[in-house]
C-alpha cells in the first residue's frame, strides 16, 4: 500500500497594521507562546517564532492539511483577540492584511532558526524594509512597491 509522505517547512512573516511597533518587549515572549500554541494545535511544528516591535518570523513544519491562508488568518484573529482582550497593547492591535510565505529546504532550517533567532542583532543593522526586500528578492518574486506593507523607518526599536 502506497503512503503519501510530504516534508514543507514555511517561513512566515507579518506586521502588526500600518506597521505600528506595537509589540513591546515585556510581552513579546507570551505573544510568542500564544501563537506556538496555534501552530502545534492547527497540527504544524513551530521550529522557531521571533517577535520585533514591527513584525514577527514564524519558521513550521507545514502541515498540508490545512491551506497557509487558513493558518495565518487563524493565527492572526486568535492572536490580536488575545492581545486586546489581555489589554497589552495601549493602542488596539491588530495584524496588517499580507503577509510573505517562503519555503526552505530541510538543509537550510538552522540557518534559518539562527536567523529568526538573532533579528534583535540583525535589526541594529539592517530595517525591517531592508530586510524583507532582500527575502523578496532572493526568493525571485516580483513585486510592486504600492503591494508591499507600509515600512516607517526606526519602527523595529524596542522602548
Amino acid at each position: 500500500m502506497a503512503n503519501t509522505f510530504t516534508q514543507l517547512y514555511i517561513h512566515l512573516v507579518f506586521s502588526p497594521k500600518n506597521r505600528d511597533a506595537l509589540i513591546k518587549k515585556s510581552w513579546k515572549e507570551n505573544l510568542e507562546k500564544y501563537i506556538t500554541g496555534i501552530v502545534q494545535n492547527n497540527g504544524h511544528k513551530m521550529l522557531a517564532v521571533k517577535c520585533m516591535p514591527d513584525h514577527i518570523h514564524i519558521l513550521i513544519g507545514y502541515n498540508v492539511n490545512q491551506l497557509i491562508p487558513q493558518l495565518v488568518e487563524h493565527i492572526k484573529t486568535s492572536s490580536t483577540a488575545w492581545v486586546n482582550k489581555e489589554k497589552l497593547s495601549k493602542f488596539k492591535f491588530e495584524w496588517q492584511r499580507g503577509y510573505g510565505a517562503f519555503t526552505h529546504s530541510r538543509s537550510q532550517l538552522d540557518t534559518v532558526v539562527k536567523y529568526i533567532h538573532n533579528q534583535e542583532q540583525h535589526h541594529q543593522k539592517k530595517s525591517f524594509k531592508e530586510e524583507y526586500l532582500e527575502i523578496l528578492k532572493k526568493n525571485d518574486i516580483k513585486y510592486q512597491d504600492e503591494y508591499l506593507f507600509e515600512f516607517f523607518e526606526n519602527g523595529g526599536v524596542w522602548e
